[in-house]
Parts: C-alpha cells; sequence; structure tokens
C-alpha cells in the first residue's frame, strides 16, 4: 500500500517561542521524530505548512486559504496530485508518535479516513486519511471548514480507546507538546 507521510508543520509556534520543527530532545529535532516513525510506513515523507526545505525534506506550502492547521495541510497536498493511496498525517509537534501506531491506522484506512479518538476528542493530527478523498480537504479548506467538519462531511472510521490501548498505544502518538513546559514534562512520562 502506497503511503505518503504528512507531516503538518504551519503555524506560528508561538507557545514554544521558536520553530517547533528546530526544537530538540535527546538532540533530535522534532522533524527527526516524527519523520523517522514515518519512514517505517510511508513511502514519500512531505512537511506541510513550508516553502523553504526542513531538514532535506520535500515541503509544500500552505493554500492560499484563511483555514491553517491540518485540513490546510491535506489541501495543499490535493494540490500535488499524489499517486499514493494513504496520506499519514502527523503533526510536527508530536514527536513521540509511534510507527506502529500509525502502520495499523495506515492497515485500517481503506475508503473512509481512521482517526483515534481520546477522551472523546478525534485526534486529526495523528490519523491516515484516504488520498482518494483530498479533494474533500480541498472543498472544505476553501469553504472555511475544519478537519473536525470535514470527517462530519465525509464520514470517519473511529479508533476507540479500548483498541488503540490493545495496540500498545497510550495516547502519546497524538500528545501535542506546545510549550518548553509541555516537552520537560513528556520527556519525563515517557524517557528518550
Amino acid at each position: 500500500m502506497s503511503t505518503v507521510g504528512l507531516i503538518v508543520a504551519g503555524g506560528d509556534s508561538t507557545r514554544m517561542g521558536r520553530d517547533k520543527a528546530s526544537v530538540e530532545i535527546a538532540g533530535r529535532t522534532f522533524v527527526s521524530w516524527v519523520a523517522d516513525a514515518l519512514s517505517g510506513v510511508a513511502d514519500r515523507i512531505v512537511v506541510a505548512g513550508r516553502s523553504a526545505t526542513v531538514d532535506g525534506f520535500e515541503t509544500i506550502p500552505d493554500p492560499d486559504f484563511s483555514v491553517r492547521g491540518p485540513l490546510a495541510g491535506l489541501a495543499a497536498l490535493a494540490g500535488t496530485a499524489p499517486t499514493e493511496r494513504v496520506t499519514l498525517v502527523v503533526a510536527i509537534d508530536q514527536p513521540f508518535v509511534r510507527a506502529e501506531t500509525l502502520a495499523l491506522l495506515q492497515a485500517h484506512c481503506d475508503d473512509l479516513p481512521v482517526v483515534p479518538v481520546d477522551d472523546g476528542t478525534r485526534q486529526v493530527t495523528c490519523m491516515a486519511y484516504p488520498s482518494g478523498l483530498l479533494h474533500a480537504a480541498s472543498e472544505e479548506a476553501g469553504a472555511g471548514g475544519s478537519l473536525q467538519t470535514l470527517l462530519e462531511r465525509v464520514g470517519c472510521v473511529e479508533v476507540t480507546e479500548q483498541m488503540w490501548a490493545e495496540w500498545g498505544e497510550d495516547g502519546r502518538s497524538w500528545r501535542s507538546l506546545d510549550t518548553p513546559d509541555d516537552v520537560a514534562h513528556a520527556i519525563e512520562v515517557y524517557g528518550v
């Protein structure tokens, strides 16, 4: 199954105080951690929300919509006409994402997006999205929607806490690190 790994890296990183792509844990940048997890399952890795190259990875700028975030990343990817069947979406600030979780999301992705649900919330920055629905992401972005409204419109397969816990997941894959304190706390909880 051909897969593209989409690292969503738009945004201003104001709470972090610097570009999240360059924040380091154990001497490796966030983008390196995320790309490493994706490399086990993705045939191609793209950093969305950037015009300049990031650590040598292919980049695509966000489209000219008022929408930002993961929906903008999917809309930007749609403009590249990818040949891959599945898009794995991961945020740049999720360096603890597990390759095993990504592989299982990918394996369950057919005609609908596959997204973990944690504490009643869809974790849209760690999901598998069928590339055949990228046109819908562009339409939703153009209409000023969000990734959540897109999933309401196209439908999705929700991975419940019981299911992802059986995968060995503990929520680290979608744990966003927005501040230096978040980074320090995550290192305490998950180690490196």
